[in-house]
């Protein structure tokens, strides 16, 4: 079977509507482009995102359905609750981008990297740039957990995220869900279902509806401090 893709052009503004995405493989849209800081903003502006792996050219996906929270819908169990409280595990927002993107990358083993060495090098630019940030769950002075992602206005886009210990990945997506909420924040995007993001109270929702929403929300600002590097203290409360 032939599949015509079509090839994304100079401008970095340009992506095809979503709706031309492909049935199958469910969502593959564009290929090419580049992943510079401009294009990759406005691929998540589009509800857009890359993802190829090392040998692969340039791909662009919009998914049939996409999974998300609200940060009212994330259902931390009694037993995560407990263990919060116990662990002594800290958490911090945007102290150390790069470290929590090589875990990400590195979690599965050198031999199963999807986060190509320059998809960490474009997302670090976007970071640089104030459009990517990381979470980071600490176990005194070592990085256990954490996630990154791409901020849209009010929304943000999820891409990836590590547990090195018990839970850590769980309080980094708990934590950001909380000061998420509290700065304004609406809508998580998670990309695609798990039943592990199923079992922490995402949602489906169908590329019509997800895009209706992130045309709601995403020239919407947060507080100002919202991406600060801090420390976020949920624990103590929760």
């Amino acid at each position: 079977m032939t599949i015509y893709l079509p090839p994304l052009e100079e401008n970095p503004e340009y992506f095809p509507p979503v709706s031309d995405a492909l049935d199958d493989p469910d969502g593959l849209l564009a290929i090419g482009g580049d992943l510079s800081a401009r294009r990759l903003s406005e691929a998540y502006r589009h509800g857009i995102f890359p993802w190829f792996g090392n040998n692969d050219p340039y791909l662009w996906w919009s998914p049939s359905e996409r999974a998300i929270f609200t940060p009212e819908t994330f259902n931390p169990s009694k037993s995560l609750k407990k263990f919060a409280r116990k662990s002594g595990y800290r958490v911090s927002i945007n102290t150390s981008f790069s470290d929590v993107i090589n875990k990400c990358a590195l979690i599965r083993g050198e031999d199963q990297v999807w986060i190509t060495q320059e998809m960490r090098r474009a997302y670090t630019e976007l970071h640089i740039a104030g459009k990517c940030h990381s979470v980071e769950v600490w176990c005194q002075d070592e990085l256990v957990g954490g996630l990154y992602g791409v901020s849209v206005g009010q929304m943000f886009c999820g891409e990836s995220m590590f547990s090195a210990k018990t839970n850590a990945s769980k309080i980094a997506l708990w934590a950001f869900c909380k000061h998420f909420a509290s700065a304004g924040g609406k809508v998580i995007d998670c990309q695609m279902m798990t039943d592990h993001l199923a079992s922490l109270g995402a949602m489906p929702i169908n590329r019509d509806n997800f895009i209706e929403l992130l045309n709601q929300v995403k020239d919407q600002s947060l507080s100002a401090t919202v991406y600060e590097p801090q420390r976020l203290n949920f624990l103590e409360a929760s």
